[in-house]
């Protein structure tokens, strides 16, 4: 059973538990969801680990800030000061719940942001680049790689979501001051 919980809520599940009901192949169903579950977090780990043979690294601390619009109807963004990473000048944006109309009257609430180089470069730069938690935050981000590459003319990621565990979590991060996290940029060499 994949149950996980306090000690003292044990006994309540064991009573509710369907799990000791189950058939052999619905049993079996389930330890297959898991071994695949297991299976692409170590295809994530193991690329993550690959990307750490690469020749170009960089990973700087950031601090999203949040400010609002001055759109007739105003919406919250966030956005870093911009930062050095890998000789280059960078900012990310998020925003909540994709600009949705009115995030505040939704209880579900997600991240999403989007990498920009703000720096001119001599050629394209091909970059795989993830977001974790920072140092000081102890929200659950589930690591995930993004890829793109970066001209003077396309210099912006689309938004994509950052990878909160739950919306709890999202809602923590929202409700904090200021929200730390930790940019890895690696560059892909030709």
């Amino acid at each position: 059973c994949p149950w996980q919980g306090p000690f003292h809520e044990l006994s309540v599940h064991e009573a509710e538990c369907t799990h000791p009901t189950k058939t052999g192949n619905e049993l079996m169903e389930i330890l297959d969801e898991m071994d695949q579950t297991r299976k692409k977090e170590m295809q994530l780990y193991n690329s993550i680990f690959s990307l750490l043979s690469f020749e170009k690294i960089g990973y700087t601390e950031v601090q999203f800030r949040p400010y609002r619009t001055d759109d007739f109807i105003t919406r919250l963004y966030y956005e870093t000061p911009r930062l050095t990473v890998l000789n280059q000048t960078w900012v990310l944006k998020a925003r909540v719940n994709d600009s949705e109309r009115n995030p505040n009257l939704s209880c579900k609430r997600t991240l999403s942001f989007q990498l920009i180089l703000k720096s001119k470069i001599n050629s394209p730069m091909e970059c795989s680049f993830l977001l974790l938690e920072g140092p000081y935050d102890d929200v659950k981000i589930n690591p995930v790689i993004y890829h793109f590459v970066f001209s003077n003319e396309n210099n912006e990621t689309d938004y994509m979501a950052l990878p909160i565990v739950d919306s709890v979590e999202c809602n923590k991060l929202l409700a904090a001051k200021n929200i730390n996290l930790r940019l890895f940029i690696f560059q892909i060499q030709k």
